[in-house]
């Protein structure tokens, strides 16, 4: 039997940022899927995971720097895979990486990443994977221990091995995401990334040379120290998941354990920092 979901039709003025902001948001509190629109976009939850007040604290709905409006109803879902593919269009990072659906042509660029993102985060099409994917391509990881922490897709850990990490660990708290990645990480046929379901708490222990923590900011702030502790001498920290107006209290935070900022790069409203570990 197919589930039953709830579809939200939000009509957003003007569309850039605010519609990033709003799918940022609306994934923390349960939205599977996103179809973004000329004037806005349309996001589903299941109906299992519907409350009523459910978009009480979603900040970009409240600010007065955006007109947003919006209705729902329920609708039975069929066919998700028709649905994405219709709207997910190939990507270029900087003409050297790709990130495609399967059904894609291959556009022979140096590195070419195949995904099907079905409901998770993260297929590039985001600011924050864009910039992140940006990140590593000047960024040397050959034979590097890399975690990626908030993995999502898969994206980012598996373009990590194909510029020579390993071993790999992605992380993420969520069962799709965790699914999701095993399945891109086969179909990529990468052979150094370990993937697994959990927080933080599975880091216990652990040393790595480079971290990519593409998550929201508080999880980022609440996590720090456990980031910051393990990663090696000199190693590199990359951090995204978050706006511009948050940098002053992610770089005050980041910096007290000893990290400088290294590089930043900025797209729409959104930025990717990268820093490194001086002791």
């Amino acid at each position: 039997m197919d589930n039953i979901y709830i579809e939200y039709i939000f009509n957003v003025s003007p569309v850039v940022p605010a519609t990033e902001i709003l799918i940022a948001e609306l994934g923390e509190v349960g939205f599977e899927s996103f179809v973004e629109r000329d004037n806005g976009v349309t996001a589903y939850i299941q109906k299992n995971q519907w409350r009523e007040n459910l978009l009480d604290d979603i900040f970009v709905l409240k600010s007065k720097e955006f007109s947003i409006d919006f209705g729902y109803k329920e609708i039975e879902q069929t066919n998700w895979n028709a649905e994405w593919e219709k709207n997910f269009n190939q990507i270029k990072v900087d003409d050297l990486v790709s990130i495609r659906a399967p059904f894609h042509e291959n556009p022979q660029l140096k590195y070419d990443i195949v995904i099907e993102p079905k409901m998770s985060f993260g297929t590039g099409h985001h600011e924050t994977t864009h910039m992140m994917v940006q990140h590593l391509i000047d960024l040397d990881v050959a034979n590097k221990k890399v975690l990626d922490m908030g993995c999502g897709t898969g994206i980012l850990a598996i373009f990590a091995e194909m510029k020579g990490a390993k071993p790999i660990d992605a992380i993420d708290i969520d069962a799709w995401c965790y699914e999701n990645s095993l399945e891109n990480v086969e179909r990529n046929n990468c052979k150094n990334i370990s993937v697994y379901e959990g927080d933080s708490a599975l880091l216990a222990g652990k040393k790595y040379d480079v971290i990519i923590a593409n998550i929201n900011r508080n999880i980022l702030l609440n996590d720090m120290e456990v980031y910051t502790a393990c990663l090696n001498k000199l190693g590199v920290l990359l951090l995204s998941g978050f706006y511009s107006q948050d940098v002053p209290i992610i770089n005050a935070e980041v910096t007290k354990h000893g990290l400088t900022l290294n590089k930043t790069i900025k797209r729409n409203n959104w930025v990717a920092l990268q820093y490194q570990k001086t002791a």
